[in-house]
């Protein structure tokens, strides 16, 4: 219903008004004018000395009378935007006429969450509001790699040139946060922040020129994220998955076992978790990423394999590895690279990609395809791009060293992970999917 009152506007002129409304057109035209009864317009005209001929009267309304529509040029009447005509008295501006739009924006941002992850490698916010019980719909988004942990392996420190992309990047944020004015939000920071020795002072630069007040979490703290943000790409006939995050500094991996029971939230089924202290960026800086053989991958390969033969998982997911009822999950731009350049994607596409399927003998063969390609082809490859060209083998060799420690027939693809985590686990601490299922009994 129209927020203004409509007396004296008569039933007739407010159906031609709602009629242009729902046509997505505003008709320009003085209301009081048209909801005048036929014998007033006749005594209007007798009092100026006009005739009263009815076929002027209607020449006369016609004149008045004047159909606004969207033009190259904005709202204009039709006619003026075909030919010139004299110069009229200024009229009421017609979208003085339009029904205001309800305020969803206010209402939005008192159920918007936000989730800000600042890895070795990328960049990332995402805004949500909540969904049906376990879902979330996407509001807002923003990803760019700025390489925060350039150089650090070999120094120890945050450069000057990586720590300015990555402020550069959080401005960007921080103006997307102050526009939203989400209800929570939960801002972190990972391997990079966390073991280089200027990381404390890094976040308080932070702070100083964006206003946001970023968390160095754990290693604990990431791999139960990761596994929270992943919680409905476990496939309901399994009995455990193991999941990976491929980072840029470091990876994550959590042994996850459902054999028992199984409740809405992931993390609470980890059995064991483990960090290694390698990621994408510091791999390729170790063993190079522009020229890489055969042998060098081989190497890469062997040297994560040393790390996970330091992890004891105390055997908790044997038994269910050798039943058969097991899969991996992956979350990183290693495994989400391979699908694209599986699916042969001319651009990559996050729809076509997350909770892709992937079989064993598919992996293989993509692994062996990038393996064979020299830097420029894997930089010409849309899925790849010059961003990712020197580091995508170096994540392939984490992951084909996951795959030897627990080899499993299918690899699910996630394109989530920490924010997911971080978003799923505010909504359901604010109890707002329980709400829902009330609201749904009641209703």
């Amino acid at each position: 219903m129209d927020n203004h009152d409509n007396g004296g506007v008569s039933p007739a002129a407010r159906a031609v008004r709602e009629t242009a409304s729902d046509r997505g057109v505003t008709l320009g035209f003085d209301e009081r004018s048209a909801g005048l009864p036929a014998h007033a317009e006749e005594a209007d005209a007798s009092a100026a000395g006009g005739s009263a001929n009815p076929q002027k009267r209607k020449r006369r309304k016609r004149r008045k009378r004047k159909l606004y529509v969207k033009g190259p040029g904005g709202d204009a009447p039709a006619a003026e935007q075909h030919e010139s005509k004299p110069e009229q008295p200024q009229q009421k501006k017609p979208g003085a006429l339009r029904r205001p739009a309800p305020n969803r924006g206010r209402e939005e941002n008192r159920t918007t969450y936000a989730a800000l992850d600042l890895g070795t490698n990328n960049c990332r916010l995402l805004m949500a509001v909540p969904g049906r019980p376990g879902h979330f719909q996407v509001v807002d988004a923003f990803s760019r790699i700025v390489r925060l942990g350039e150089g650090l392996s070999q120094e120890g420190r945050l450069g000057e040139a990586a720590m300015d992309r990555a402020v550069a990047a959080l401005k960007i944020c921080a103006e997307k946060l102050r526009t939203r004015r989400p209800r929570r939000m939960r801002l972190i920071a990972t391997e990079a922040c966390r073991s280089a020795e200027n990381g404390a002072a890094f976040i308080s630069r932070v702070k100083k020129e964006t206003g946001l007040s970023l968390e160095i979490i754990d290693r604990q703290t990431e791999a139960r994220l990761a596994v929270a943000g992943c919680g409905t790409l476990v496939d309901r006939g399994t009995d455990g998955v193991v999941l990976f995050d491929i980072g840029g500094g470091s990876s994550e991996i959590a042994l996850v076992d459902v054999s028992r029971h199984r409740t809405p939230r992931l993390a609470d089924h980890i059995v064991s978790w483990t960090s290694l202290p390698v990621g994408v960026v510091s791999l390729s800086e170790r063993f190079g990423g522009h020229h890489v053989t055969q042998e060098s991958f081989s190497a890469m390969v062997d040297a994560v394999s040393q790390m996970l033969d330091r992890f004891d998982d105390g055997g908790r997911l044997k038994d269910v590895v050798a039943g058969g009822k097991f899969h991996l999950i992956g979350t990183s731009g290693t495994v989400t690279t391979l699908a694209g350049v599986h699916l042969g994607l001319p651009r990559y596409d996050r729809r076509r990609v997350d909770g892709l399927w992937m079989e064993r003998e598919n992996v293989d063969r993509m692994i062996d395809t990038i393996l064979s390609w020299d830097f420029d082809m894997r930089k010409a490859n849309p899925c790849i791009g010059a961003d990712r060209a020197d580091l995508v083998l170096s994540g392939c060799a984490i992951l084909e060293a996951i795959r030897r420690r627990w080899p499993a027939e299918r690899l699910r693809v996630a394109d989530r992970g920490l924010r997911e985590g971080m978003l799923s686990e505010m909504m359901a601490s604010d109890g707002v999917w329980r709400r829902r299922r009330r609201v749904g009994r009641t209703a």
